[in-house]
């Protein structure tokens, strides 16, 4: 995993130094005290679910298809506002069988900013370091979630860091703690607001990616045109890159879809 995030994810020091710490302290630890709760947060094609679907390709045998993975999305499963109630005792449901199934299951919460907000407290008492819940011993087990909420406060700030002429790889977590937590857990349409996951500091480690810059979505390029057999052209892979959006207006420093579109523009020119 680690040689993975080093070699496939593009210019995200942060995210390799706090998955990886997250991970290695979790499963070394026979007997740990809570699930292992993780959030990232970060612009669109940033590499949020690329992580995680990576980090569950090398904990489980089958990766996503995986029995023991479970994937929410609130626009698939929770759509209707005025069933909140109905979805908070099904989801509390499904989690507590699974986990009585699998104490080790993990658990992926897409698109955090869209949940309806109120309805994750209801997963409050699996997150948080007590011996046994309903029945089931439950803290070998994982959650993450997966927010664009704080992508344009993390955007910004490391703009000001690169206008103050701080490179990435000396941005820390403290730089960015405070921006994300306003825009995510202090924002009423967050699936975060007033949340008892915030409040009871369930959270272990809060994950920020930062926006890419055009170098790293030529890596990207590359690295698609490596896994699809095709040859890689130096002027392919440029004009691949140019072809992106960036911003801001003046400087046009980071792209503004990360690497998402780099696959489909690919196609282009093949």
């Amino acid at each position: 995993l680690e040689f993975d995030l080093a070699t496939n994810l593009m210019g995200q020091p942060l995210v390799r130094q706090q998955v990886m710490k997250g991970v290695r302290e979790f499963l070394e630890n026979p007997n740990p005290v809570k699930p292992l709760v993780m959030s990232f947060h970060g612009s669109t094609g940033t590499g949020k679910t690329y992580v995680s679907s990576m980090l569950i390709r090398y904990l489980f045998q089958n990766g996503l298809q995986s029995p023991y993975v479970h994937h929410f999305s609130p626009i698939v499963h929770f759509p209707h506002a005025e069933q909140i109630e109905q979805y908070k005792e099904s989801l509390k449901r499904w989690i507590q069988g699974n986990l009585t199934n699998c104490g080790r299951s993990a658990f992926l919460f897409d698109e955090m900013d869209k949940m309806h907000p109120g309805l994750i407290d209801v997963i409050i008492p699996f997150l948080g370091p007590s011996w046994v819940v309903y029945g089931t011993n439950y803290r070998k087990a994982i959650f993450i979630f997966i927010s664009n909420a704080g992508g344009e406060q993390i955007n910004n700030v490391t703009l000001a860091l690169w206008r103050a002429r701080k490179d990435r790889e000396e941005i820390s977590l403290q730089d960015l703690e405070p921006a994300i937590s306003k825009a995510v857990f202090e924002n009423p349409q967050s699936g975060f607001w007033k949340s008892g996951v915030i409040n009871e500091r369930l959270i272990d480690f809060v994950v920020p990616f930062l926006p890419l810059k055009h170098h790293h979505v030529k890596q990207c390029v590359v690295s698609e045109l490596v896994q699809q057999g095709l040859e890689v052209r130096p002027g392919v892979v440029q004009e691949v890159a140019d072809s992106i959006p960036y911003f801001p207006e003046e400087e046009k420093l980071f792209s503004s879809t990360g690497c998402k579109t780099v696959a489909s523009r690919i196609s282009f020119f093949f």
